[in-house]
């Protein structure tokens, strides 16, 4: 696997173990830039590190395909997308009254 997919993917992660610490009701929607990092190892049958895989809920040998599904499961039905300003909880303007 190459080095920066590798990279890329590990960001992906640690984003992922932020958004989940988020209560479900504040969480904000699945970022796209998952897309890229997941798509990069959809095929990968390597596993990924152990402290990989316990943020995204998988049993310690997990593939990195395994992970990727995750991601691309997390953005399936999504209709639209947060602004990075909105990661990893949804934003909230102050009440005008």
């Amino acid at each position: 696997m190459h080095q920066s997919a590798n990279v890329q993917f590990e960001r992906a992660v640690r984003e992922f173990a932020r958004w989940r610490a988020v209560p479900a009701n504040h969480r904000s929607l699945a970022p796209a830039w998952w897309w890229g990092p997941a798509f990069e190892v959809i095929d990968v049958q390597q596993p990924m590190p152990a402290d990989w895989c316990a943020p995204l809920e998988l049993p310690d040998g997990s593939s990195f395909a395994d992970g990727a599904k995750v991601f691309l499961d997390s953005l399936a039905g999504q209709t639209s997308l947060p602004w990075s300003h909105d990661f990893p909880g949804t934003h909230r303007h102050p009440n005008p009254d």
